[in-house]
């Protein structure tokens, strides 16, 4: 064939391809013309543009006509003393658990601020995630490595994060020490950099196991191996955040200061004598799911804190069945484990969480209407952090107006340390509740008796609260 008709049927063959290509859902010059004429640059856009090029969109879309005073008072409303600080980890689980017990510690003794040690539970919290991380390395061994459990478990070999099955099972595990016991350290405050070594060598850790396996040896030869990498990370978390005690003395002391008695004591004995409560069989998770059937119980697979410990288990109900249970605790003076979607429209400077705090609607001129149920299925909103449900305002007819919560950012953050929360956002952002089986319903307390529907590890709702 000629060379110049070869040149000129290899160009449009490539010119051909190129137009299919285009046609076949990409972006094609017609098309972008169109959307081009589409944008009027109108005079108040480009205002908006010139406003949003040099500022935060928040502070663009502040709803002034929702900036108020704040009404702070609530119908009903659990006492506390003293807010606790996270720092900069990812430790609001843990936090809000032991808020949780020390309310009641704190009303029974009549102690001013008084606060459990959570560096004490992080310790075993990190070393237990190992276990269970090598542990199940063993037991999936077998299996190829792009296997999807597999894959998972090397993605996401340890975190700071947690929710409450955790801090029931550590507790009732290692029991509990006073914090100036066992204080916060720099890596407790910041846990990142720790968090990054310890994931490294979990992960070597559990390539070793694997190629072990591979090599024949049995499950019994790789579990002593897997206690002596224990001993390793065990030592890691010692120069991070100290040795746990096993024995201590500790004076406990009234509101003013004053020494009440002085004991001698071990972890356990000391959560026996100030809490002394079945945490693994006294407390439920509640779960506001849209986007999965209500009245069914549901548990997530290895996601626990222990390898022998208890997978996240819940009941799927409406709001309002959850609101209730919610009121009922609050109304007998138990604060109550919460947690939700704290990002979404929070004004921290006021401590508000509310639909109103900004407007984004009128600022990008379009609407955002998603329900919760479609931003669950589409990865736009799931539980982000854990706080301590301690109040709620009702009306004359028993309907919630607004919340509070006891966050574990300090004092200085948010409205006195705390986050009020109106109804209706409740309503889109909350997801987790857990309550004391007394104050559950009766039907609640039957929808527990069924098989648990089991769904996946790497579920986008299940992740850790940070």
């Amino acid at each position: 064939m000629n060379k110049r008709l070869i040149t000129v049927f290899v160009l449009g063959s490539v010119l051909f391809s190129a137009q299919a290509q285009q046609k076949d859902g990409s972006i094609t010059d017609e098309m972008l013309q169109e959307i081009k004429l589409s944008y009027k640059n109108s005079p108040a856009d480009k205002a908006i543009r010139n406003a949003i090029g040099g500022t935060d969109i928040r502070k663009l879309a502040l709803n002034q006509e929702n900036m108020k005073g704040i009404d702070s008072y609530f119908s009903n409303r659990v006492e506390s003393k003293g807010i606790t600080n996270q720092e900069l980890s990812g430790r609001c689980w843990l936090f809000t658990g032991l808020n949780v017990l020390r309310a009641k510690v704190i009303a029974k003794y009549g102690m001013g601020s008084f606060e459990f040690s959570q560096t004490y539970i992080f310790f075993w919290d990190q070393l237990e995630k190992s276990n269970l991380f090598l542990q199940v390395i063993i037991d999936t061994a077998n299996k190829p490595l792009d296997d999807k459990m597999v894959e998972w478990l090397f993605k996401n070999p340890l975190s700071d994060g947690g929710q409450f099955t955790g801090v029931s099972d550590l507790v009732t595990k290692y029991g509990l020490v006073p914090k100036e016991i066992m204080p916060e350290t720099n890596s407790s405050d910041n846990t990142s950099r720790m968090a990054t070594l310890l994931s490294l060598k979990l992960r070597e850790f559990g390539l070793d196991l694997r190629d072990r396996f591979s090599k024949g040896e049995g499950k019994v030869v790789l579990e002593k191996e897997k206690t002596k990498m224990l001993g390793t990370i065990y030592r890691m978390l010692v120069l991070n955040l100290g040795i746990p005690p096993t024995e201590f003395t500790w004076t406990r002391k009234d509101s003013r200061g004053i020494p009440v008695d002085t004991e001698r004591y071990t972890p356990k004995s000391f959560f026996k004598k100030y809490v002394n409560q079945d945490l693994k069989n006294s407390y439920i998770m509640l779960m506001n799911d849209p986007s999965r059937e209500y009245y069914k119980t549901y548990e997530i697979d290895y996601d626990r804190h222990c390898y022998d410990g208890k997978n996240w288990t819940y009941v799927n109900l409406p709001i309002d069945d959850i609101k209730q249970m919610a009121i009922t605790s609050i109304k007998d003076s138990t604060m109550m484990y919460f947690s939700c979607d704290v990002g979404k429209y929070l004004n921290l400077d006021r401590g508000l969480l509310d639909l109103k705090n900004y407007d984004y609607e009128s600022l990008m001129g379009t609407t955002f209407g998603m329900s919760k149920s479609q931003r669950i299925q589409t990865f736009a909103s799931g539980s982000s952090h854990a706080m301590t449900l301690m109040a709620v305002d009702l009306d004359r007819d028993g309907k919630a107006h607004k919340w509070m919560v006891e966050n574990s950012w300090g004092a200085d953050k948010g409205y006195k340390g705390h986050l009020i929360i109106t109804d209706k956002w409740f309503d889109e952002y909350m997801f987790r509740l857990v309550v004391q089986k007394k104050y559950a319903t009766s039907k609640v307390l039957e929808i527990l008796k069924q098989k648990p529907i089991r769904l996946p590890a790497w579920d986008p709702m299940f992740a850790s609260e940070e």
